[in-house]
Protein backbone atom coordinates (compact mmCIF):
# COMPACT_ATOMS: atom_id res chain seq x y z
CA UNK A 1 0.00 0.00 0.00
CA UNK A 2 1.80 3.52 -1.16
CA UNK A 3 2.87 5.73 1.96
CA UNK A 4 2.39 9.35 2.32
CA UNK A 5 4.68 11.80 4.52
CA UNK A 6 2.81 13.67 7.67
CA UNK A 7 3.48 16.77 5.34
CA UNK A 8 2.68 14.85 1.99
CA UNK A 9 -0.49 16.60 0.40
CA UNK A 10 -3.52 14.22 -0.18
CA UNK A 11 -5.06 14.38 -4.20
CA UNK A 12 -7.53 11.63 -5.72
CA UNK A 13 -4.41 10.92 -7.94
CA UNK A 14 -1.76 10.46 -4.89
CA UNK A 15 -3.47 7.74 -2.88
CA UNK A 16 -6.59 6.40 -4.27
CA UNK A 17 -6.41 3.55 -1.70
CA UNK A 18 -6.61 6.03 1.23
CA UNK A 19 -9.93 6.95 -0.11
CA UNK A 20 -11.44 3.27 0.19
CA UNK A 21 -9.57 3.57 3.96
CA UNK A 22 -11.79 6.43 4.19
CA UNK A 23 -14.87 4.89 3.38
CA UNK A 24 -14.04 1.68 5.16
CA UNK A 25 -13.44 3.69 8.25
CA UNK A 26 -16.39 5.60 8.15
CA UNK A 27 -18.57 2.15 7.59
CA UNK A 28 -16.94 0.76 10.43
CA UNK A 29 -17.67 3.93 12.68
CA UNK A 30 -14.25 4.65 13.46
CA UNK A 31 -13.53 7.77 11.54
CA UNK A 32 -13.74 10.61 14.99
CA UNK A 33 -16.56 13.79 14.04
CA UNK A 34 -13.16 15.44 12.94
CA UNK A 35 -12.19 13.33 9.95
CA UNK A 36 -15.88 12.20 8.98
CA UNK A 37 -16.24 15.81 7.05
CA UNK A 38 -13.02 14.99 4.62
CA UNK A 39 -15.07 12.07 3.54
CA UNK A 40 -17.88 14.65 2.52
CA UNK A 41 -15.02 17.22 0.87
CA UNK A 42 -13.87 14.20 -1.34
CA UNK A 43 -16.49 14.14 -3.85
CA UNK A 44 -15.66 17.70 -3.85
CA UNK A 45 -11.98 16.87 -5.03
CA UNK A 46 -13.26 14.25 -7.51
CA UNK A 47 -14.42 17.49 -9.70
CA UNK A 48 -11.49 19.31 -8.31
CA UNK A 49 -8.76 18.08 -8.65
CA UNK A 50 -6.28 20.74 -7.49
CA UNK A 51 -7.98 20.72 -3.74
CA UNK A 52 -5.73 18.73 -1.22
CA UNK A 53 -6.77 17.67 2.26
CA UNK A 54 -4.51 19.22 5.43
CA UNK A 55 -1.82 16.83 6.61
CA UNK A 56 -4.34 16.81 10.16
CA UNK A 57 -6.81 15.41 8.15
CA UNK A 58 -4.31 12.92 6.58
CA UNK A 59 -3.03 11.47 9.84
CA UNK A 60 -6.26 11.11 11.44
CA UNK A 61 -6.86 8.88 8.06
CA UNK A 62 -3.85 6.89 8.28
CA UNK A 63 -3.87 6.49 11.62
CA UNK A 64 -7.45 4.61 11.14
CA UNK A 65 -5.83 2.63 8.35
CA UNK A 66 -3.12 1.46 10.38
CA UNK A 67 -6.40 0.63 13.47
CA UNK A 68 -8.19 -1.54 10.64
CA UNK A 69 -5.38 -3.26 9.15
CA UNK A 70 -4.30 -4.13 12.66
CA UNK A 71 -7.55 -5.35 13.64
CA UNK A 72 -7.89 -7.82 10.91
CA UNK A 73 -4.45 -8.78 11.80
CA UNK A 74 -4.73 -9.82 14.84
CA UNK A 75 -8.24 -11.28 13.75
CA UNK A 76 -6.43 -13.89 11.15
CA UNK A 77 -3.54 -14.67 13.85
CA UNK A 78 -6.37 -15.84 16.63
CA UNK A 79 -7.90 -17.88 13.66
CA UNK A 80 -4.73 -19.27 12.65
CA UNK A 81 -3.79 -20.74 15.97
CA UNK A 82 -6.69 -22.25 16.62
CA UNK A 83 -6.37 -23.95 12.81
CA UNK A 84 -2.79 -24.94 14.07
CA UNK A 85 -4.41 -26.48 17.54
CA UNK A 86 -6.68 -28.68 15.65
CA UNK A 87 -3.79 -29.86 12.80
CA UNK A 88 -1.52 -30.32 16.28
CA UNK A 89 -4.47 -32.52 17.61
CA UNK A 90 -4.96 -34.49 14.59
CA UNK A 91 -1.35 -35.74 14.11
CA UNK A 92 -0.94 -36.59 17.75
CA UNK A 93 -4.27 -38.65 17.32
CA UNK A 94 -3.05 -40.06 13.80
CA UNK A 95 0.57 -40.86 16.11
CA UNK A 96 -1.80 -42.83 18.67
CA UNK A 97 -3.82 -44.55 15.88
CA UNK A 98 -0.66 -45.47 14.79
CA UNK A 99 1.54 -46.73 18.12
CA UNK A 100 -1.61 -48.97 18.81
CA UNK A 101 -1.93 -50.71 15.35
CA UNK A 102 1.79 -51.77 15.63
CA UNK A 103 1.00 -52.71 19.07
CA UNK A 104 -1.80 -54.34 17.75
CA UNK A 105 0.23 -56.20 14.76
CA UNK A 106 3.66 -57.04 17.07
CA UNK A 107 1.33 -58.82 19.53
CA UNK A 108 -0.03 -61.19 16.79
CA UNK A 109 3.36 -61.47 15.20
CA UNK A 110 4.53 -63.14 18.76
CA UNK A 111 1.20 -65.34 18.41
CA UNK A 112 2.06 -66.76 15.31
CA UNK A 113 5.55 -67.32 16.03
CA UNK A 114 4.50 -68.69 19.27
CA UNK A 115 1.90 -71.16 16.89
CA UNK A 116 4.55 -72.14 14.71
CA UNK A 117 7.25 -73.30 17.09
CA UNK A 118 4.95 -75.22 19.19
CA UNK A 119 3.50 -76.97 15.53
CA UNK A 120 6.93 -77.79 14.21
CA UNK A 121 8.07 -79.27 17.62
CA UNK A 122 5.39 -81.70 17.38
CA UNK A 123 4.85 -82.66 14.37
CA UNK A 124 9.15 -83.03 14.20
CA UNK A 125 10.20 -83.77 17.80
CA UNK A 126 12.30 -80.44 18.03
CA UNK A 127 13.78 -79.99 21.35
CA UNK A 128 13.83 -76.67 23.00
CA UNK A 129 16.94 -75.62 21.96
CA UNK A 130 15.09 -74.38 18.71
CA UNK A 131 13.90 -71.24 20.11
CA UNK A 132 17.68 -70.07 20.47
CA UNK A 133 18.44 -71.31 16.64
CA UNK A 134 15.06 -69.53 15.60
CA UNK A 135 15.97 -66.12 17.56
CA UNK A 136 19.96 -66.38 16.40
CA UNK A 137 18.36 -66.52 12.39
CA UNK A 138 15.83 -64.10 12.89
CA UNK A 139 18.08 -61.53 14.28
CA UNK A 140 20.97 -62.54 11.72
CA UNK A 141 17.99 -61.44 8.95
CA UNK A 142 16.44 -58.61 10.51
CA UNK A 143 19.60 -56.63 12.13
CA UNK A 144 18.77 -53.88 14.99
CA UNK A 145 15.37 -55.56 15.97
CA UNK A 146 15.26 -56.52 19.77
CA UNK A 147 12.16 -58.23 19.54
CA UNK A 148 13.37 -61.38 18.48
CA UNK A 149 15.46 -62.32 21.62
CA UNK A 150 15.57 -66.06 23.01
CA UNK A 151 13.27 -64.88 25.62
CA UNK A 152 11.19 -63.57 24.09
CA UNK A 153 10.11 -66.16 21.79
CA UNK A 154 10.40 -68.36 24.63
CA UNK A 155 7.81 -65.85 25.93
CA UNK A 156 5.86 -65.99 22.69
CA UNK A 157 5.86 -69.80 22.44
CA UNK A 158 4.42 -69.38 26.01
CA UNK A 159 1.41 -66.66 24.84
CA UNK A 160 0.21 -69.23 22.36
CA UNK A 161 0.23 -72.72 24.83
CA UNK A 162 -2.05 -70.00 27.69
CA UNK A 163 -4.44 -69.69 25.50
CA UNK A 164 -4.55 -72.26 22.79
CA UNK A 165 -6.37 -74.93 24.87
CA UNK A 166 -10.63 -74.25 24.19
CA UNK A 167 -11.57 -76.84 26.55
CA UNK A 168 -9.99 -74.34 29.04
CA UNK A 169 -11.46 -70.93 27.77
CA UNK A 170 -15.00 -71.45 26.90
CA UNK A 171 -16.58 -71.26 30.31
CA UNK A 172 -14.68 -68.40 31.45
CA UNK A 173 -15.27 -66.12 28.27
CA UNK A 174 -18.85 -67.20 28.09
CA UNK A 175 -19.60 -66.66 32.23
CA UNK A 176 -17.32 -63.27 31.51
CA UNK A 177 -19.77 -62.20 28.50
CA UNK A 178 -22.93 -63.05 30.37
CA UNK A 179 -21.54 -61.25 33.73
CA UNK A 180 -20.92 -58.14 31.71
CA UNK A 181 -24.02 -58.16 29.21
CA UNK A 182 -23.86 -56.88 25.83
CA UNK A 183 -22.12 -53.06 26.10
CA UNK A 184 -19.02 -53.85 24.38
CA UNK A 185 -18.65 -54.92 20.69
CA UNK A 186 -16.19 -57.97 21.58
CA UNK A 187 -18.48 -59.13 24.51
CA UNK A 188 -21.22 -59.67 22.24
CA UNK A 189 -19.24 -61.93 20.27
CA UNK A 190 -18.12 -63.67 23.20
CA UNK A 191 -21.53 -64.46 23.46
CA UNK A 192 -22.03 -66.48 20.65
CA UNK A 193 -18.51 -68.32 21.18
CA UNK A 194 -18.03 -72.06 20.68
CA UNK A 195 -15.38 -74.81 20.31
CA UNK A 196 -14.17 -73.51 17.07
CA UNK A 197 -13.91 -69.66 17.43
CA UNK A 198 -12.76 -69.26 21.00
CA UNK A 199 -9.45 -69.41 20.11
CA UNK A 200 -9.01 -66.98 17.49
CA UNK A 201 -10.97 -64.80 19.42
CA UNK A 202 -8.58 -64.80 22.70
CA UNK A 203 -5.70 -64.40 19.79
CA UNK A 204 -8.06 -60.76 19.00
CA UNK A 205 -8.11 -60.26 23.01
CA UNK A 206 -4.26 -60.52 23.57
CA UNK A 207 -3.36 -58.39 20.78
CA UNK A 208 -5.65 -55.36 22.10
CA UNK A 209 -2.26 -54.82 25.02
CA UNK A 210 0.72 -54.46 25.20
CA UNK A 211 3.76 -57.15 25.53
CA UNK A 212 4.52 -56.06 28.82
CA UNK A 213 1.34 -56.13 30.28
CA UNK A 214 0.36 -59.67 28.56
CA UNK A 215 3.59 -60.55 29.75
CA UNK A 216 2.45 -59.77 33.81
CA UNK A 217 -0.55 -61.17 32.81
CA UNK A 218 1.01 -64.78 31.97
CA UNK A 219 3.60 -64.50 35.05
CA UNK A 220 1.48 -63.40 37.70
CA UNK A 221 -1.28 -65.29 37.45
CA UNK A 222 -2.87 -68.87 36.76
CA UNK A 223 -6.67 -68.63 36.91
CA UNK A 224 -7.95 -68.49 33.45
CA UNK A 225 -10.94 -66.71 34.56
CA UNK A 226 -8.61 -63.69 36.16
CA UNK A 227 -6.23 -63.43 33.11
CA UNK A 228 -9.28 -63.37 31.00
CA UNK A 229 -10.48 -60.03 33.42
CA UNK A 230 -6.98 -58.32 33.98
CA UNK A 231 -6.89 -58.21 29.82
CA UNK A 232 -10.50 -56.95 29.70
CA UNK A 233 -9.80 -54.59 32.04
CA UNK A 234 -5.80 -53.08 30.46
CA UNK A 235 -7.61 -53.19 27.21
CA UNK A 236 -10.66 -50.64 28.51
CA UNK A 237 -9.07 -48.90 30.98
CA UNK A 238 -5.51 -48.64 29.46
CA UNK A 239 -3.39 -49.45 32.30
CA UNK A 240 0.20 -49.22 32.24
CA UNK A 241 2.22 -51.84 33.25
CA UNK A 242 2.90 -50.55 36.65
CA UNK A 243 -1.43 -49.85 36.49
CA UNK A 244 -1.57 -53.29 35.97
CA UNK A 245 0.57 -54.70 38.25
CA UNK A 246 -0.70 -52.60 41.45
CA UNK A 247 -4.61 -54.02 40.30
CA UNK A 248 -2.92 -57.35 41.42
CA UNK A 249 -1.13 -56.97 44.04
CA UNK A 250 -4.43 -55.37 45.25
CA UNK A 251 -6.56 -58.01 44.20
CA UNK A 252 -8.79 -56.18 41.76
CA UNK A 253 -10.06 -59.15 40.06
CA UNK A 254 -11.01 -60.81 43.60
CA UNK A 255 -12.94 -57.56 44.78
CA UNK A 256 -14.92 -56.82 41.63
CA UNK A 257 -15.95 -60.24 40.26
CA UNK A 258 -15.81 -62.92 43.59
CA UNK A 259 -16.28 -61.64 46.63
CA UNK A 260 -19.81 -60.48 47.35
CA UNK A 261 -21.01 -56.87 46.77
CA UNK A 262 -24.01 -55.77 49.20
CA UNK A 263 -26.19 -52.87 47.52
CA UNK A 264 -29.70 -52.28 46.07
CA UNK A 265 -28.57 -51.65 42.31
CA UNK A 266 -31.15 -54.57 40.89
CA UNK A 267 -34.17 -53.13 42.80
CA UNK A 268 -33.78 -49.08 42.26
CA UNK A 269 -32.56 -49.16 38.77
CA UNK A 270 -33.19 -50.92 35.45
CA UNK A 271 -31.32 -54.21 34.66
CA UNK A 272 -29.06 -52.90 32.09
CA UNK A 273 -27.87 -50.36 34.12
CA UNK A 274 -27.65 -52.08 37.60
CA UNK A 275 -25.40 -54.72 35.67
CA UNK A 276 -23.35 -51.49 34.89
CA UNK A 277 -23.59 -50.06 37.94
CA UNK A 278 -22.54 -53.41 39.90
CA UNK A 279 -19.35 -53.20 37.58
CA UNK A 280 -18.48 -50.03 39.32
CA UNK A 281 -18.76 -51.06 43.07
CA UNK A 282 -15.80 -53.03 44.36
CA UNK A 283 -16.77 -55.00 47.31
CA UNK A 284 -13.82 -53.18 49.18
CA UNK A 285 -11.02 -50.54 48.60
CA UNK A 286 -7.88 -50.81 49.34
CA UNK A 287 -6.61 -47.06 50.84
CA UNK A 288 -3.35 -48.88 51.89
CA UNK A 289 -1.99 -45.70 50.09
CA UNK A 290 -3.54 -42.86 52.94
CA UNK A 291 -0.42 -44.44 54.98
CA UNK A 292 -2.87 -44.45 58.36
CA UNK A 293 -1.33 -46.64 60.70
CA UNK A 294 -3.58 -45.40 63.50
CA UNK A 295 -7.79 -44.51 64.58
CA UNK A 296 -7.90 -41.21 63.04
CA UNK A 297 -11.48 -39.02 62.28
CA UNK A 298 -13.19 -39.34 59.24
CA UNK A 299 -12.32 -35.77 58.12
CA UNK A 300 -9.14 -37.02 58.41
CA UNK A 301 -9.34 -39.61 55.97
CA UNK A 302 -10.75 -37.33 53.64
CA UNK A 303 -7.79 -34.61 54.06
CA UNK A 304 -5.37 -37.88 52.80
CA UNK A 305 -7.89 -38.78 49.86
CA UNK A 306 -7.72 -35.28 48.52
CA UNK A 307 -4.22 -35.44 49.44
CA UNK A 308 -3.77 -38.47 47.07
CA UNK A 309 -6.58 -38.01 44.67
CA UNK A 310 -4.78 -39.85 41.92
CA UNK A 311 -3.86 -43.01 43.84
CA UNK A 312 -7.86 -42.87 45.33
CA UNK A 313 -8.98 -42.83 41.24
CA UNK A 314 -6.94 -45.44 40.00
CA UNK A 315 -8.64 -47.50 43.26
CA UNK A 316 -12.23 -46.30 42.13
CA UNK A 317 -11.60 -47.33 38.66
CA UNK A 318 -11.98 -45.95 35.34
CA UNK A 319 -14.38 -43.06 34.49
CA UNK A 320 -14.35 -41.44 37.85
CA UNK A 321 -14.47 -37.51 37.49
CA UNK A 322 -13.72 -35.55 40.46
CA UNK A 323 -16.30 -32.86 41.29
CA UNK A 324 -15.70 -31.63 44.92
CA UNK A 325 -15.37 -32.36 48.69
CA UNK A 326 -18.00 -31.46 51.20
CA UNK A 327 -20.07 -30.33 48.49
CA UNK A 328 -22.40 -28.53 49.43
CA UNK A 329 -26.30 -28.58 48.71
CA UNK A 330 -28.85 -25.96 50.37
CA UNK A 331 -32.55 -26.70 50.86
CA UNK A 332 -34.47 -24.16 52.35
CA UNK A 333 -32.62 -22.61 54.96
CA UNK A 334 -30.33 -25.26 55.33
CA UNK A 335 -27.43 -26.69 53.88
CA UNK A 336 -25.81 -30.44 53.72
CA UNK A 337 -22.31 -31.54 53.04
CA UNK A 338 -21.79 -34.51 50.60
CA UNK A 339 -17.94 -35.89 51.86
CA UNK A 340 -16.98 -36.90 48.45
CA UNK A 341 -18.75 -36.55 44.91
CA UNK A 342 -17.56 -37.74 41.55
CA UNK A 343 -19.28 -38.12 38.59
CA UNK A 344 -18.98 -41.41 36.20
CA UNK A 345 -18.24 -40.58 32.58
CA UNK A 346 -19.70 -44.14 31.37
CA UNK A 347 -22.21 -44.47 33.68
CA UNK A 348 -23.03 -40.76 33.21
CA UNK A 349 -24.18 -40.15 36.81
CA UNK A 350 -23.34 -38.37 40.10
CA UNK A 351 -22.16 -40.80 42.43
CA UNK A 352 -21.82 -39.76 46.27
CA UNK A 353 -19.13 -41.04 48.80
CA UNK A 354 -19.69 -40.88 51.84
CA UNK A 355 -16.88 -41.95 54.95
CA UNK A 356 -17.18 -43.82 57.94
CA UNK A 357 -14.63 -44.24 60.25
CA UNK A 358 -16.84 -47.10 62.50
CA UNK A 359 -18.60 -50.18 61.10
CA UNK A 360 -21.72 -49.64 58.88
CA UNK A 361 -25.21 -48.45 60.87
CA UNK A 362 -28.50 -48.58 59.32
CA UNK A 363 -29.27 -45.14 59.61
CA UNK A 364 -26.35 -44.34 57.26
CA UNK A 365 -28.40 -45.59 54.80
CA UNK A 366 -31.28 -43.41 55.62
CA UNK A 367 -29.11 -40.13 55.09
CA UNK A 368 -27.59 -41.18 51.70
CA UNK A 369 -30.57 -41.84 50.16
CA UNK A 370 -31.62 -38.48 50.98
CA UNK A 371 -28.69 -36.56 49.63
CA UNK A 372 -29.34 -38.55 46.72
CA UNK A 373 -32.63 -37.10 46.56
CA UNK A 374 -30.92 -34.15 46.65
CA UNK A 375 -28.60 -34.61 43.63
CA UNK A 376 -31.61 -36.06 41.62
CA UNK A 377 -33.53 -32.92 42.00
CA UNK A 378 -31.00 -29.94 42.20
CA UNK A 379 -27.86 -31.19 40.27
CA UNK A 380 -28.73 -33.99 38.19
CA UNK A 381 -27.99 -33.28 34.39
CA UNK A 382 -31.08 -33.62 31.92
CA UNK A 383 -29.53 -36.49 30.10
CA UNK A 384 -27.69 -37.84 33.26
CA UNK A 385 -28.68 -41.17 35.17
CA UNK A 386 -30.20 -41.72 38.14
CA UNK A 387 -26.87 -40.76 41.17
CA UNK A 388 -25.57 -43.23 42.68
CA UNK A 389 -24.30 -43.77 46.51
CA UNK A 390 -21.16 -45.31 48.08
CA UNK A 391 -20.66 -46.00 51.93
CA UNK A 392 -17.73 -46.52 52.71
CA UNK A 393 -17.01 -47.77 55.95
CA UNK A 394 -14.55 -49.91 58.28
CA UNK A 395 -16.70 -52.52 58.00
CA UNK A 396 -20.19 -54.35 57.09
CA UNK A 397 -22.56 -56.99 57.84
CA UNK A 398 -23.99 -57.97 54.86
CA UNK A 399 -27.30 -59.29 56.27
CA UNK A 400 -27.68 -56.00 58.02
CA UNK A 401 -26.70 -53.88 55.05
CA UNK A 402 -29.16 -55.77 52.89
CA UNK A 403 -32.09 -55.28 55.30
CA UNK A 404 -30.97 -51.58 55.44
CA UNK A 405 -31.19 -50.63 51.96
CA UNK A 406 -34.27 -52.91 50.71
CA UNK A 407 -36.85 -49.97 51.81
CA UNK A 408 -34.94 -47.50 49.69
CA UNK A 409 -36.02 -46.23 46.24
CA UNK A 410 -31.94 -44.50 45.52
CA UNK A 411 -29.39 -47.05 44.41
CA UNK A 412 -27.23 -47.76 47.26
CA UNK A 413 -23.65 -49.60 47.90
CA UNK A 414 -22.02 -50.69 50.88
CA UNK A 415 -18.32 -51.21 50.56
CA UNK A 416 -15.58 -51.74 53.37
CA UNK A 417 -12.40 -50.36 53.22
CA UNK A 418 -8.78 -51.27 54.61
CA UNK A 419 -6.58 -48.70 55.57
CA UNK A 420 -3.37 -51.29 55.43
CA UNK A 421 -2.99 -55.10 54.81
CA UNK A 422 -4.21 -57.69 57.08
CA UNK A 423 -0.80 -58.93 57.33
CA UNK A 424 2.61 -56.91 56.87
CA UNK A 425 4.51 -57.73 54.00
CA UNK A 426 6.94 -59.52 55.46
CA UNK A 427 4.78 -61.82 56.74
CA UNK A 428 2.82 -62.61 53.68
CA UNK A 429 2.79 -66.55 52.56
CA UNK A 430 4.68 -67.60 55.97
CA UNK A 431 1.78 -67.98 57.98
CA UNK A 432 -1.26 -70.84 57.55
CA UNK A 433 -4.20 -70.18 55.88
CA UNK A 434 -7.37 -70.25 57.17
CA UNK A 435 -7.83 -73.32 55.77
CA UNK A 436 -4.34 -74.57 56.98
CA UNK A 437 -5.33 -74.02 60.21
CA UNK A 438 -8.68 -75.45 60.08
CA UNK A 439 -7.20 -78.58 58.45
CA UNK A 440 -4.61 -79.16 61.21
CA UNK A 441 -7.40 -78.59 64.35
CA UNK A 442 -9.67 -81.58 62.67
CA UNK A 443 -6.52 -83.44 62.64
CA UNK A 444 -5.87 -82.94 66.22
CA UNK A 445 -9.38 -83.96 66.93
CA UNK A 446 -9.61 -87.09 65.22
CA UNK A 447 -6.11 -88.48 66.92
CA UNK A 448 -7.63 -87.55 70.06
CA UNK A 449 -10.98 -89.43 69.70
Amino acid sequence: MPLLRDDEPFTPQTDLALSSELQTCKASRQVSASVSPVLHDWKILANNPAESYTSGEIARAKNCRMKTSTDRTLTINADYRRFIEELKARVISARISAARAITHEAILLYWDIGEAIVAKQKALGWGDSVVERVSLDLQEAFPGSTGYSPRNLRSARQLYLTYCDPAIWLQPVAKMAKQSGSAEIWLQAAAKLNQDNVIPFLRQLVAEIPWGQNLLILNKLAAPAARLWYLRATARFGWSRNVLLNQIKAGAYERAVTEKKTHNFDLALPEHFAEQADEMLKSSYNLEFLGLRRAVREREIEDRLISRLQSFLLELGYGFCFVGRQHRIALGKKEYFIDLLFYHRFLKALVAFDLKVGPFEPEFAGKMDFYLNLLNDKERGPDDQPSLGIILCAEKDDVEVEYALRTKANPIGVAAYALQSKLPGELKGKLPTTKQLADIVRAAMDEGK
